[in-house]
């Protein structure tokens, strides 16, 4: 494998961070790399697979903790609202108990901490594979979903 092989793979790695700056970049970027050059070697073929099989698990694991957690923040705070206090506009959030305060408060914890963990997690991770595509390794993210194959 040439290096120009190497530095494609290794772009296509890193290209997953312009997620913090543009909109979707993640999977923009690496789309067009591996799309453009993924005829071209085998090499960058494999690693552009990874790339995107993991961005699509964490959107997946990302959107899986969204459906869990919004529906219970949801629960917990108008568990003990009554709905034609809603109808009737009538609803003031002094009515809120600390009760259930506190299970928002706990949701919100929960998945914040989740969601932090996984984007600390997939930084290391893109810069780790980046540093194994640099040295010529293939290199397969742990927990990702086999979408491309």
């Amino acid at each position: 494998m040439t290096s120009n092989e190497k530095n494609i793979a290794t772009l296509m790695h890193l290209s997953t961070l312009t997620q913090y700056f543009i909109p979707f970049g993640n999977y923009i970027f690496p789309i067009v790399i591996w799309s453009s050059k993924k005829n071209d070697s085998e090499f960058i073929d494999f690693n552009g697979k990874q790339v995107l099989n993991f961005q699509l698990s964490m959107l997946l694991y990302s959107l899986i903790l969204l459906l869990i957690s919004i529906p219970t923040l949801l629960y917990s705070v108008f568990r003990n609202v009554n709905f034609y206090q809603l109808e009737d506009h009538n609803f003031n959030f002094h009515d809120l108990q600390l009760t259930n305060i506190s299970g928002i408060v706990v949701v919100a914890i929960v998945a914040f901490l989740v969601l932090f963990f996984m984007k600390i997690m997939e930084f290391f991770l893109i810069i780790y594979a980046a540093v194994k595509t640099t040295n010529g390794e293939n290199y397969k993210y742990p927990l990702a979903i086999q979408f491309f194959k």
